[in-house]
Order: C-alpha cells, then sequence, then structure tokens
C-alpha cells in the first residue's frame, strides 16, 4: 500500500522516515564476468534509491537463482551469498516501496514463468492503472493462461508483480512478444531491467519520467539507473534507454524496439535532490545543475550575511552556487555523522527529544554570532527545518536565512515519490511568509520553477513538474487527486505448477526447470 509521511530521506528527525525514490535498477549480460559482483556493486552504487531490501537474480543459461533480503545491500549479501549467483547475465533492484508494503514478499526482482522459461524483473518507478493490470491476469486466468502466477501467489502486493505474472503467462508467447504486447498498455513510469534464461531486457516509459541509461564494458552490457552506477563497475555510458524503448540483449549482439512514441516528461526532481550528484541524465551533470540552482536563488533571494552553509549533504552544491553568486563566504556550520542512517532500533524518548542532534551537531565556534544563509533542497512538511533553525539559535546564530533549491512542494507524486498527502505539506494553502513563521527563520527564499528548469538545461516541457505545479504529464484516475489508495493487496489465489520452487533463510529462491 503507498505510505509516506512527508519527508525526504535527508530530512533528520530520528524515528521519522520520509518520502524517497522507488529503487534503484541495474542489469547486466557479460559472459566470463562475475554478473553477481558488478551487480552488488552497481546496487551499491545506486543505494540513495532505495535502502529497504535488496536482491540479485543470475542465469546461467539453464535455471535463475534469485537471492533477496530485506536490509542495505552490504547487509543481504556477503561474499557466500555473491558466490551461489553465478551466470553470465543478471538483474538487480534496491528497494524503497511505494506499492506493496515493506515485507520479504514484497522484495525485488519478482519472479513468474511457466513450465517452459522463468522472468526475473525489476522496476523502478510507479504505475497508475495498477486496477486495470490486475484485472487483465485475472482475465487471462480465466482463459486458462498464466498457471504459476509467480509471485502474486506468495504475498506479493505490487504492480511490479502483475507486470512480471502478465509477461510471464503464455508458454507459447516469447518474452519479447509478450513485452511488446503489455508495455504499450502501462501508464505511469516504470524503468523495468529483465530476464529470461538467456536474454536481457530494458524498457523504459514514454516519458521517461524515471532515468534509464546504457554501458558497454569490454564483454558486455549494463543498463542501470544511474550513471554513477556505470562508472563504479567500469562500464562506458553509450546512450540513455530512449523513452518507449525495449533494449534485448543475448548472444546476437543488442537491438532495440520501439514500443510507443517518445513524450518526454523527465521528473526535475532527480535533479533537484534524487540522483546523485556524479550522475548525468539527458548529457546535464546532476551537480552542476544544484549549483546553478545555489547561483539562480542567490540572484532570486539576496540577502545580507556573514555565511552561506548546506544542510549536509543533499543542500551542499545549491550552497556552494550561493557562495559562488553572492561573495558570501562558504563554510560548515553542521557536522554530519556519517554512520547514522537507516536504523531499525527505535530511539528511546530521551533521544527522540534530542531531535536532528543525533544526525547533525553545530560547529559552535563557526555559527556563534553570524548571520546565516542555510542552503536545502526542500521543505515538506517543514519539521526538520523548524529543529534545525531553534538547533542554530541555540549554537548562537544571530540570523538564520533559509534558501530553498526548489519551489514550495504542494502536490503528491503518483511516478515514484513517496511524498506527503496534500494535508500534511506545509506549503499546501499558505504563502512562503507563513511557512517562515512556520519554521521560525528570519527570512525564507524558494528557487522559482523557471530558475529551478533552467538549472537543469532542459526544454521546460520535456520536464515533470507536478509536485510544484499540480500539472501531471498522465491523466490520473479521480481516487488519486483525493489522495486514496489506488493499489488494493490483490485477491489472485495462484497454484504453482511446473515450477520447483527453493526458499533458503528467507532470502533464495531457485527456479529451476524439469
Amino acid at each position: 500500500m503507498a505510505r509516506g509521511d512527508g519527508q525526504l530521506s535527508h530530512d533528520l528527525l530520528p524515528g521519522e522516515k520520509g518520502p524517497q525514490d522507488a529503487c534503484g535498477v541495474f542489469g547486466v549480460w557479460a559472459p566470463g564476468e562475475d554478473v553477481a559482483k558488478l551487480t552488488y556493486y552497481g546496487l551499491y552504487a545506486l543505494q540513495h534509491r532505495g535502502q529497504e531490501s535488496a536482491g540479485i537474480a543470475t542465469s546461467d543459461g539453464r535455471s535463475i537463482l534469485v537471492y533477496k533480503d530485506m536490509g542495505l545491500v552490504s547487509q543481504v549479501f556477503d561474499e557466500r551469498s555473491l558466490a551461489s549467483l553465478r551466470g553470465h547475465l543478471a538483474v538487480g533492484h534496491c528497494r524503497y516501496s511505494t506499492t506493496g508494503g515493506s515485507t520479504w514478499e514484497n522484495a525485488q526482482p519478482t519472479l513468474g514463468g511457466h513450465a517452459e522459461s522463468t522472468v526475473a524483473l525489476a522496476h523502478n518507478g510507479n504505475l497508475i492503472n495498477s486496477a486495470e493490470l490486475r484485472d487483465m491476469v485475472q482475465e487471462r486466468r480465466a482463459e486458462g493462461y498464466g498457471a504459476d502466477g509467480g509471485e502474486l501467489g506468495r504475498g506479493n502486493t505490487t504492480d511490479t508483480a502483475l507486470v512480471t505474472a502478465l509477461l510471464a503467462d503464455d508458454p507459447d508467447r516469447s518474452l519479447e512478444a509478450a513485452a511488446l504486447d503489455l508495455l504499450p498498455k502501462l501508464r505511469g513510469a516504470f524503468c523495468f531491467v529483465f530476464m529470461d534464461e538467456h536474454t536481457l531486457y530494458a524498457a523504459r516509459d514514454p516519458q521517461g519520467i524515471r532515468p534509464l541509461v546504457l554501458g558497454r564494458l569490454e564483454r558486455g552490457w549494463v543498463v542501470a539507473s544511474e550513471t554513477a552506477a556505470l562508472d563504479i563497475v567500469g562500464a562506458s555510458l553509450i546512450r540513455e534507454v530512449e523513452p518507449g524503448e525495449l533494449i534485448i540483449i543475448d548472444e546476437d549482439g543488442l537491438r532495440s524496439q520501439r514500443f510507443a512514441e517518445t513524450d518526454r516528461k523527465g521528473c526535475v526532481f532527480e535533479y533537484v535532490y534524487l540522483a546523485r550528484p556524479d550522475t548525468t541524465i539527458n548529457g546535464r551533470g546532476v551537480h552542476e545543475s544544484r549549483v546553478e540552482m545555489g547561483r539562480t536563488l542567490a540572484r532570486e533571494h539576496p540577502v545580507e550575511a556573514d555565511l552561506v552553509m548546506p544542510t549536509p549533504e543533499s543542500g551542499t552544491p545549491a550552497a556552494i552556487g550561493y557562495a559562488q553568486e553572492s561573495g558570501i563566504p562558504y563554510g560548515q556550520g553542521l557536522v554530519k555523522n556519517s554512520y547514522v542512517g537507516r536504523t531499525f532500533i527505535a530511539p528511546s524518548q530521551t533521544i527522540r527529544q534530542l531531535g536532528i542532534r543525533l544526525k547533525l551537531n553545530p560547529l559552535r565556534e563557526v555559527i556563534k554570532g553570524k548571520r546565516l544563509v542555510v542552503v536545502d533542497d526542500s521543505i515538506v512538511r517543514g519539521n526538520t527545518q523548524r529543529a534545525l533553525v531553534r538547533m542554530l539559535r541555540e549554537a548562537g546564530a544571530a540570523e538564520v536565512h533559509v534558501r530553498i533549491s526548489s519551489p514550495p512542494v504542494r502536490w503528491p507524486c503518483f511516478y515514484g515519490i513517496d511524498f506527503a498527502t496534500r494535508a500534511e505539506l506545509i506549503a499546501t494553502g499558505i504563502g512562503v511568509e507563513e511557512v517562515c513563521t512556520s519554521i521560525g527563520a528570519d527570512s525564507l527564499g524558494y528557487i522559482s520553477e523557471a530558475g529551478m528548469v533552467a538549472a537543469t538545461e532542459q526544454p521546460g516541457d520535456s520536464l515533470c513538474t507536478a509536485c510544484f505545479t499540480g500539472t501531471y504529464p498522465l491523466e490520473l484516475p479521480d481516487a488519486s487527486r483525493l489522495g486514496k489508495n489506488l493499489f488494493e493487496t490483490l485477491p489472485i489465489d495462484v497454484d504453482v505448477e511446473g515450477v520447483s520452487l527453493g526458499v533458503s533463510g528467507g532470502a533464495e529462491d531457485a527456479l529451476t526447470r524439469p
């Protein structure tokens, strides 16, 4: 089920977890290489896109083996588990849930298949026509297809499981043919990396809402959510996977099929916050975009101050740009505890009362008596900014001026970012001055929409800015605008036939063919 408490993953109040990008995906076809370890390192580079679960599927040409579990990539895998994942192709996934609960059953890659073949699929994004897909699965079952049904029969409640079931329900149809039939029927954001025993596939929605890139190894190919993942495995960037494109990679090489016309609407929030700063999206470096957003902020919202400082780490590039443009010295006023990330141990009441000090602590000698410009990428509910301003004042700051490198977030996202409901968003229904008063700052300035878009160097009509404007590139069901849950638990009772399924330690699925 869709979830959200209104904070981005960098928001720092202990015990509170909020909107993140849905997932990171990685795929590799490279005979002779250790594809499991390549995928592990690729996922490690994509860890920021999802921290709930991680999984890798590999194939040796005869069977597909999947290992997945809850936790970070480094917690799920070790040398022993990676050594068990052998083959010439692999797909991997790190997950943050936007549909389906945060449970082992919903971890990816998902599995499906029939007596002739198996499919393992990883998905980044969010589909908005899951109800239609559920009806399609039930219709296919009524027609006698999809006897296995894959993970729908094992408690998986995600839109990804629906897609996997529909791709793998007909033994008389190739996976490529099934994909070309199904992909035009999907609505929403999707970057799929999937495989059968022999072939690697990658597909991106016609709007290209989420990023997906193609890279080249000396002895193979790689697809990944971000270029940073190509860098870490030594792959050279070839190009983006085009919106509306299906890529097929096998022993005959790489080929491409177009399943829909491109109508590019890339998520602008990737440039603002979601992607790694060392990633390039559609030819524009993310770090450069964020620095330019900071420069624009300084021009649009100047202030007399003594020090420009970021909220680590997400505000750093924009703070650098603000300092460069304004001429105000840049400095680090906060120290971040790098070892406090996702924790599964709830803080005690005493620790909770300390607020953001669990993760940030002020440098009093830097802050005391200074007029500060504090730069961050966004304000969602405002809880963290409120606590941060209070902490800086307690450390002796003379003034605290908050600058934000994105416009006010006023609308939820239905394409793969787990934002809060409209009622929880601090900027809903009130102006900038009221937000400023609420967080306790001396002044508050948001970048303009035009300034943000210009910093990306992308045409404005090729970007999705729905979370700032409420203008969605794809028409949404009425329930979405009311904030209702579109994604019901899937009441599909499935029998497993023709497939041998082994489970080990709650983490390992092995599908083998008779």
